[in-house]
This record gives structure tokens, C-alpha cells and sequence, in this order.
């Protein structure tokens, strides 16, 4: 059994989570031994994932490149959870779950169900995940994209669609955020919930998943 916690933040384009995951790393480093991360990793895989992203790649090539990052991002998460630490995920694989399940909707009847079965056997489940929620359109805005196609708002409505399934499918493990209010009370909000699912503060115990 691993002894560290993996904390993961999901959400759409814009929605806030990476502003808000490092102003909680930030916080949590004062009681916890704490590691940031992100995917795409910053590995030569992650690269070629960001090569991808911005390329005219197969949505199918696409995916393969992020299972590949993830893998070995997996195999560093796990090393440093055995040595007790608590991991912060700027996405993980539900973010896999949740684009390229769009991306490849027209190929599998049931394309998220058919992604999981890759990761199935290897990869680690997160203890803990935020899921910001905001609008498109104002998510889209954030990201300075003020005149925003449709394409891309519709896009990113599926997105956040897919998001909502799999946290009906796993309410224990997702927590759902407003990412349309102020930073500030999105901040406390998600350090109540870790810090009372890590333990007392100062301490760094950490208590055993239910």
C-alpha cells in the first residue's frame, strides 16, 4: 500500500485549475511534504504530447502519446508515494478520459470505457480530485479568447460533459468546484477539504483512505 496521497485538479481549458492548484502547493508546503507535477509531463514524451496538441496529429496518435506520458509519469508518482509524499496533479488521466473521449467519439461507441481499458493494471487512481466547473464561454474568455468560436465552446461543453460522468461514476474521489467564484474562496474551500483528508496540520500524518 502506498504510503503517500495522490491529489489530482481537473477541469477545462480556463477554468482556473492551475492558478489554483500551485496557490494550494504553495500553502501545503508549510505542513506537508508536497510535490507538484503536471501532465504533459515536462519529460521528452510530454514534449511531443505539446508537439501534438498544436499539429494536425491523429486524434488516435494523439492519445497514444498521452498514455505514454502518463506511463511515465506513473512510474514517478509511485516512487515518490512510497516514500510518503502527498503528489499535486495539474490533470491526470481523467483529463485523458475527458478530451480525447470527445476527440475520438466518432470512432467508439463507448470511447472513454475503451481509454480506461488502456490504463487498466498500471496506472495509479488519485485519492482525491477538484473538479472545476465553469462555463465555456467564460473559461474561454479567461484564456483571452474573447471572440471564441462556437466549435470551440461546443467543444469544450462535451469536455466538461464527460467530466461530469465519470465524477457521477466516482462522487467519493471527485469534488466539485465553482470555478466561476473568486480565487480566494476557491482556495479555502479546497484547503479545508485536503487538509481535513491529510490530517492536522503541522503533524504530516496522513490518514488512511476510506
Amino acid at each position: 500500500m502506498m504510503k503517500g496521497r495522490l491529489i489530482t485538479f481537473e477541469g477545462i481549458d480556463g477554468s482556473g485549475k492551475s492558478t489554483l492548484s500551485k496557490r494550494v502547493v504553495g500553502l501545503l508546503r508549510k505542513d506537508y511534504d508536497i510535490i507538484s507535477t503536471k501532465e504533459p509531463t515536462t519529460t521528452w514524451v510530454g514534449k511531443m504530447v505539446r508537439k501534438s496538441i498544436d499539429s494536425d496529429t491523429d486524434s488516435l496518435v494523439e492519445l497514444f502519446l498521452f498514455v505514454a506520458d502518463h506511463a511515465e509519469h506513473v512510474a514517478m508518482i509511485k516512487k515518490e508515494l512510497n516514500l510518503g509524499k502527498v503528489i499535486i496533479s495539474d490533470r491526470y488521466s481523467d483529463s485523458q478520459y475527458a478530451y480525447q473521449g470527445t476527440l475520438l467519439a466518432d470512432r467508439f461507441d463507448d470511447p472513454i470505457r475503451w481509454i480506461k481499458q488502456i490504463h487498466d493494471g498500471w496506472t495509479l487512481k488519485p485519492d482525491l480530485t477538484f473538479l472545476l466547473l465553469a462555463d465555456p464561454a467564460i473559461a474561454l474568455a479567461r484564456c483571452n479568447r474573447k471572440k471564441a468560436k462556437f466549435e470551440e465552446i461546443e467543444f469544450l461543453k462535451k469536455v466538461q460533459h464527460n467530466y461530469l460522468k465519470l465524477a457521477e461514476e466516482d462522487p467519493k474521489r471527485f469534488i466539485k468546484i465553482d470555478a466561476e467564484k473568486e480565487l480566494g474562496e476557491m482556495e479555502r474551500e479546497v484547503m479545508v477539504k485536503i487538509t481535513s483528508y491529510l490530517g492536522p496540520k503541522g503533524t504530516r500524518t496522513i490518514k488512511d483512505p476510506k
